[in-house]
C-alpha cells in the first residue's frame, strides 16, 4: 500500500493495541502500515476487518456468542428458513438472516439461540407458540423428537472435538466435514507421513488466521516433542479410517515404526464447502510444503514461537500466535 502523503510505498506493522467494541475494551494484535517519513500508520481494508475480528471474535467468547456457523446450524437442524425461525422466536423479520452473515445477536437474542440448540427447549418455544397453524405444529413436534431420540443413539465420534470456540479453537465451532476434507485433500496430494500430516493441518489452520482472525477446522493443536500437532489425532485420525475416509500405510525405518496417510478413495476432496480465503490457505500450504520430508517440515515446525513457547508444558497452543509465524 502507498502512503496518500508521500505516494510512496508503505511498510507492514503490528503492535498490541486495545480495542473497544459495545463499549468494552479488547486487546488486539493490531495491523497496520505505517509511512517512512511521517510514521503515520493507515489500514486497508483487509486489516480493518482482520482487525475488527479479532475484537469481535473476543466479544463473542467472553459473552457465549454464538458464532455465525453454529447459529446456521441450528436453523439446519430443524429445517426451517432463516424468516420462518425468526418469526417462530419473535425476532425481526431478517434477524436470523443477518445473524448468520455475521451481525452480532442482542445479549438476549444469543442467549435464545443457544437455549433452542437443545431440541426439547425448541419444542416449549413451539407449544408456546399460539400462532402457528396446528399441521406446521405438528410436524416440527415430530421433526423435534426424533432428534431428541438420534441424540440418545448418537454414534458421532467425532464428538469429543466439539467445545465452545475460544482463542485455542481459532474462534470456530469444530467442522468435522471441514477437517475430513482437508485431511483428505492432503493424502491425495501428497499421501504424507502422520508427522509431515500433522504439520500441514497446524500450518493451514493457522496461516488462515493469520489472515482472517478465524481457523479452518476448529481444531485445537498442542506442543509435542515432534513439533505442533492436532489435539487427540490419533484418535482423529482412527475414526477416518474407521469411517472409510481415509487408509494408514505402515513401513519400518532403522529407528521406529511410521504411517503413511492415504484416501481411501471411496470420496474425493471436495473443494466446495471451503470458502475462497479458506481454499487459498489450503493451497498455500500445499505448495509451499509439497516436496518437504517429514523431517524438515518438523525442524522448520521447530522455530516457531507457537512451539517453543508451549512445548515445556506440552499445551495448547493459542491462536495468537498465528501471527507470529516465522517461516511462513
Amino acid at each position: 500500500m502507498k502512503s496518500p502523503i508521500t505516494g510512496k510505498e508503505m511498510k507492514v506493522g503490528k503492535e498490541m493495541r486495545d480495542m473497544t467494541y459495545r463499549k468494552e475494551s479488547f486487546p488486539v494484535v493490531f495491523h497496520f502500515y505505517q509511512c517512512e517519513d511521517t510514521r503515520e500508520k493507515f489500514e486497508d481494508n483487509h486489516f480493518s476487518e482482520l482487525n475488527f475480528n479479532q475484537v469481535v471474535n473476543q466479544y463473542r467468547v467472553r459473552h457465549h456468542i454464538p458464532f455465525p456457523e453454529q447459529i446456521f446450524e441450528i436453523r439446519q437442524k430443524y429445517n426451517l428458513s432463516a424468516a420462518r425461525i425468526s418469526d417462530i422466536l419473535g425476532m425481526g423479520a431478517n434477524s436470523w438472516r443477518n445473524y448468520e452473515a455475521g451481525e452480532m445477536p442482542s445479549r438476549a437474542n444469543a442467549g435464545l439461540i443457544q437455549l433452542i440448540n437443545r431440541p426439547e427447549v425448541f419444542e416449549q418455544q413451539i407449544q408456546l407458540n399460539s400462532e402457528l397453524e396446528e399441521k406446521e405444529r405438528e410436524i416440527l413436534i415430530k421433526r423435534i423428537q426424533k432428534l431428541k431420540n438420534d441424540n440418545c443413539y448418537s454414534s458421532e465420534q467425532l464428538a469429543r472435538f466439539q467445545c465452545q470456540p475460544d482463542i485455542a479453537t481459532g474462534f470456530k465451532a469444530f467442522d468435522p466435514n471441514k477437517t475430513k476434507h482437508l485431511i483428505l485433500y492432503f493424502a491425495e496430494l501428497m499421501q504424507p507421513f502422520k508427522t509431515k500430516l500433522n504439520k500441514l493441518l497446524f500450518y493451514a489452520d493457522f496461516v488462515h488466521f493469520r489472515g482472517s482472525a478465524q481457523s479452518i477446522t476448529g481444531l485445537k493443536y498442542a506442543a509435542l516433542p515432534y513439533g505442533p500437532v492436532p489435539n487427540n489425532f490419533e484418535f482423529l485420525f482412527d475414526v477416518l479410517v474407521e469411517d472409510g475416509i481415509i487408509n494408514k500405510e505402515y513401513s519400518l525405518t532403522n529407528y521406529e515404526q511410521v504411517e503413511k496417510i492415504l484416501p481411501s478413495g471411496s470420496i474425493k476432496f471436495d473443494p466446495s464447502i471451503f470458502s475462497q480465503s479458506e481454499l487459498e490457505s489450503i493451497k498455500f500450504i500445499a505448495d509451499r510444503f509439497k516436496d518437504t520430508a517429514a523431517s524438515e517440515i518438523v525442524k522448520i515446525s521447530h522455530d516457531e514461537p507457537a512451539w517453543i513457547e508451549n512445548i515445556d508444558g506440552k499445551g495448547i497452543i493459542p491462536f495468537h500466535y498465528a501471527f507470529g509465524l516465522v517461516t511462513l
